[in-house]
């Protein structure tokens, strides 16, 4: 597992599969996410006050946002506004600032999800943190549907000093970002993998770009989550069936919605104008 162990193992999904399975789990992160230093910071030149809206789609860079905010003694607004990709995000940044429902909003983590609430707010001045590198969605569906943002990277990905060695003891690997796959490609050629079990369709993209073996992924309407699709995977080998690798589509229903968005974007400017 390709992630850090949860702080009450017991009231993870994974604990339950292991007991019912009899396996052994083990978490190895593949990667480490870690916040840019003030220095790289101020060399993008972005002023954090010229904006009324922070978008957030992780941890990791809102604890960057506040201590490149307390080291520059930047003091935040009351009046920001905060819009961030799932609910447990936007939980998080009670560590930072008092919750209220008025200034903070969240979508369910899918990528329609968080667009809509960005377009909801498309009249505030918004600042897109993003961590290196990144999934270039969001960027791109808000540079389309010509949304006012600025994109500034708050926190950087590093690979993990797990050996190749190691990670070939291992009967599946369970990735969760695309970074984790291209960390996992320095280490193991496509032979040399395991099986596979990817979480989002970034991380499915670039396995199935690099050939990997993927049998499990999520979500999917078979196994929402990735404990789901791992359990489902494991009871159709025990049941002696043959399963296939699974290929990544590209997400027609994502295009159209952008699509769908644009139109309406474009109908309330024309209106405006008359």
């Amino acid at each position: 597992m390709s992630q850090p162990k949860p702080a009450i193992i017991e009231k993870s999904p994974f604990f339950e599969l292991a007991k019912k399975y009899d396996l052994q789990l083990d978490y190895s992160p593949l990667i480490e996410v870690k916040g840019v230093t003030p220095k790289e910071f101020r060399s993008q030149r972005v002023d954090i006050l010229a904006h009324t809206a922070v978008i957030f789609t992780s941890r990791t860079t809102i604890d960057s946002f506040f201590r490149i905010c307390e080291d520059a003694r930047i003091t935040v607004p009351e009046t920001m506004k905060y819009i961030c990709s799932t609910e447990a995000i936007a939980l998080y940044l009670q560590k930072y600032i008092v919750y209220r429902k008025r200034k903070i909003s969240f979508a369910d983590g899918t990528f329609t999800g968080i667009v809509e609430q960005i377009v909801k707010h498309k009249d505030e001045k918004l600042l897109l943190s993003l961590s290196e590198p990144h999934k270039p969605e969001i960027p791109e569906a808000l540079t389309r549907l010509k949304i006012n943002y600025t994109p500034v990277i708050l926190a950087r990905t590093v690979a993990s000093d797990i050996t190749a060695e190691q990670l070939q003891q291992y009967d599946m690997l369970l990735l969760y970002s695309p970074w984790e796959v291209k960390a996992l490609c320095e280490k193991l050629s496509a032979e040399q993998m395991p099986v596979i079990s990817t979480f989002g369709e970034g991380t499915l993209r670039l396995a199935s770009e690099n050939n990997l073996p993927v049998k499990a992924f999520a979500p999917s309407p078979a196994a929402p989550s990735l404990a789901k699709a791992v359990d489902n995977y494991i009871a159709d080998i025990l049941a002696g069936k043959d399963v296939e690798t699974v290929e990544f589509a590209e997400n027609e229903q994502n295009e159209e919605f952008l699509r769908t968005q644009q139109t309406k974007l474009a109908k309330k400017s024309r209106t405006r104008k008359k």
